[in-house]
């Protein structure tokens, strides 16, 4: 086991995250604001901490689910927060997609913690069933030091290297997502024209050679419409944090840049 495994941000995919570490058999301590969500957890076996500094000093590895680099920001920052009170010799995880510069940032704050950016790829489901992909990037003691924790609710663990790559790879791998969506709505545009039902050429296209991840979610979502409306948010945030990296190095978008930008589907900053 890895001591105590402290807990911020039990949302939607934190709060099963924290019962999948319980069940394994591990010493889990939590930090939630809401009523609600602190009584689940401690119904399921988890201690309840009173702050962020309390969680903060009391875990050898403290895993964060945060939605947002300002999140992330917020709970790290101030004389309550993380980089204040965070345990010596601790592990740091923060599953947030956002920027490497921000998480560049909160490790220089903490210089006596081994942060490791990891970045996730799944559902709440996939979660509950213990096959959450985690991305990992950091030195190979912190990412060994995560690893018991984090096995609790993925598989697979993937190493990228450094800390900062698990964020890039994850900001890769989203815009290419973004760009297949796009490509799937201009394909069933087409479809239309040509007088094929959308949800039909979903369902064609799931067992031909063009189906990819995306058609299959946008499939198992219903329609198009419905995908925009629960994930475009989330991809838009992805995006931008994809291109925020991209200027930050001199890296151009290309092709990939090119179709998020021109599809019909609002993926960029500013489109809704």
């Amino acid at each position: 086991m890895s001591g105590t495994i402290g807990f911020l941000g039990p949302g939607q995919l934190g709060e099963p995250m924290v019962k999948r570490l319980v069940r394994a058999g591990h010493s889990v301590l939590v930090y939630a604001r809401r009523g609600d969500v602190r009584e689940r957890l401690s119904q399921e076996g988890a201690a309840l901490a009173e702050s962020v500094a309390d969680v903060s000093e009391r875990s050898d590895v403290l895993i964060s689910c945060l939605f947002s680099d300002a999140q992330l920001q917020e709970i790290a920052g101030g004389p309550d927060g993380l980089a204040a009170h965070a345990k010596p010799g601790s592990v740091f995880v923060s599953h947030t997609t956002g920027s490497v510069s921000t998480l560049t940032a909160l490790a220089d704050s903490l210089p006596e913690v081994a942060v490791v950016d990891a970045p996730v790829s799944g559902t709440a489901e996939d979660i509950g069933a213990g096959r959450l992909t985690v991305l990992i990037g950091g030195s190979d003691e912190a990412v060994e030091r995560a690893k018991p924790a984090l096995s609790a609710y993925a598989s697979p663990i993937v190493a990228t290297g450094a800390l900062g790559t698990a964020l890039h790879v994850k900001l890769v791998n989203n815009l290419l997502f973004a760009a297949n969506v796009q490509l799937v709505a201009a394909a069933a545009d087409l479809g239309q024209q040509l007088g094929i039902e959308p949800t039909r050429l979903l369902d064609v296209l799931d067992v031909c050679s063009a189906g990819s991840t995306a058609s299959s979610h946008v499939r198992r979502m219903g329609s198009l419409e419905v995908f925009a409306t629960g994930v475009a948010p989330f991809l838009r945030k992805d995006v931008g944090a994809c291109l925020l990296a991209a200027q930050q190095v001199g890296a151009d978008l290309g092709l990939l840049g090119t179709v998020v930008e021109a599809g019909q589907l609002p993926l960029t900053a500013g489109s809704s």
